[in-house]
Parts: structure tokens; sequence; C-alpha cells
């Protein structure tokens, strides 16, 4: 349950906090999207959120290593000598 509330010459959003912590927007910022059906409220998202968890998925996995491309065959390897 949402509520409108004047705060002085605006309008605020009173969130009952069961509502706050089930969508965990406790002490986060948020954002306010225009939406066909009304207004969504979403936290801001960092444009690396989830990285380090993904790097650290790869590196147990051993996916992290640059891949080689020493088999792989060029045009110059019929020119070249080595």
């Amino acid at each position: 349950m949402a509520r409108l509330i004047r705060i002085g010459n605006s309008q605020g959003i009173r969130i009952a906090k069961p509502l706050v912590e089930q969508a965990r927007l406790a002490g986060r910022e948020l954002e306010l999207l225009l939406v066909e059906e009304g207004l969504l409220i979403r936290p801001i998202r960092s444009a690396r959120s989830g990285w380090r968890e993904a790097f650290e998925e790869m590196a147990a996995r051993a996916a992290d290593a640059p891949p080689l491309d020493e088999d792989a065959p060029n045009r110059f390897d019929d020119e070249w000598q080595w």
C-alpha cells in the first residue's frame, strides 16, 4: 500500500515498510519511470552491477583465460617459413 502525501508544494509517496523490505528498496536511490499502466519505482542499478559475481563464476569454471589461436591456420602459413 502506498499513499500520496503533501510535502510543501510537492507530493510524495509513503510506502508501507513491509513493501519496502520485500522490494529491497530501503536506503537505495530510486528512479521513477512513466509506463502505460502508471508509475514504476525501481532502484537505480549501477552500470556494472553483477560483474563481480560473473567474474568470480568465470574464474571458478576456469573460463577467464583468453583463447589462444595457435592452431588456427591463416593465409600466411604457406608463405612464411619459421
